[in-house]
């Protein structure tokens, strides 16, 4: 009786995170459909071509609940909304693959440090499938004391099906955000004091030219950043840019 009446818990719990869950977006691959689940701030999930992505899960497994284990997961930064070890203990399987900046690496307990990928800015490889490029994220201008310097974290270019996904990451519009070519997706940071304000992020998001960008890691010390003016900002400098605006902050 016992057992089943946590199992029922269990279960209504899931569908208590399922429902308070915004619904996924989908975009076609040249190899099938990629589908994009916010979770929460800086994390999200990606699934395609059968394998299932994690991007900075934080916050316990429960955010995780009804969806699939992860096949490879990507954490750039060590600061506690990109990177939280109980939650990568928690999700985990004997076979993810887990791909971190040095940094990250370091932190991890020694017990989980199996089937981790170190890579840095400029390293190009391909894991469970998919060709990973990490890119530079930090604060301008450039100093020691940023709060992100440049070489420590990894934003990431995804190949999936044809299609480039980039996560910024933490970091502001530089050099190598702004020369990036033919992204399709883009998941763009933008909360002060930490990345960079509204204007800041469309104007780099115009010049890099993504097809589709979801503003994303929008939560700032004084509240959240208004994700309706980058979009004005955007769709005033190009028409062909397809902003996506999803509540990262559902309850």
């Amino acid at each position: 009786m016992k057992r089943t009446i946590l199992s029922l818990c269990f279960l209504l719990a899931a569908a208590i995170v399922y429902a308070q869950r915004i619904k996924p977006d989908v975009v076609n691959t040249a190899t099938g459909s990629l589908t994009i689940q916010p979770i929460e701030h800086a994390s999200l999930v990606l699934q395609a071509n059968g394998k299932t992505i994690y991007i900075d899960p934080v916050g316990g497994a429960g955010k995780y609940q009804g969806l699939a284990a992860p096949d490879l997961i990507l954490v750039t930064d060590i600061h506690g909304d990109h990177f939280d070890p109980a939650t990568l203990t928690a999700i985990r399987t004997p076979n993810t693959i887990l791909v971190v900046p040095a940094v990250v690496a370091e932190k991890l307990p020694e017990a989980d440090k199996k089937g981790v990928v170190i890579m840095k800015n400029g390293d190009q490889q391909t894991e469970a499938g998919f060709a990973i490029t990490a890119l530079p994220m930090y604060n301008l201008p450039e100093s020691a004391t940023a709060m992100h310097t440049k070489g420590r974290g990894n934003g990431y270019v995804l190949t999936i099906g044809k299609k480039q996904v980039y996560i910024s990451g933490d970091t502001q519009g530089i050099p190598e955000m702004r020369s990036l070519k033919n992204i399709d997706v883009a998941f763009v940071c933008m909360n002060l004091p930490y990345t960079m304000d509204v204007p800041e992020a469309a104007d780099a998001v115009l010049a890099f030219k993504p097809k589709v960008v979801y503003p994303y890691h929008y939560r700032g010390k004084n509240g959240l950043s208004d994700v309706n003016q980058f979009k004005k900002l955007v769709d005033a400098g190009n028409k062909h840019i397809e902003v996506r605006l999803r509540d990262w902050y559902a309850k």
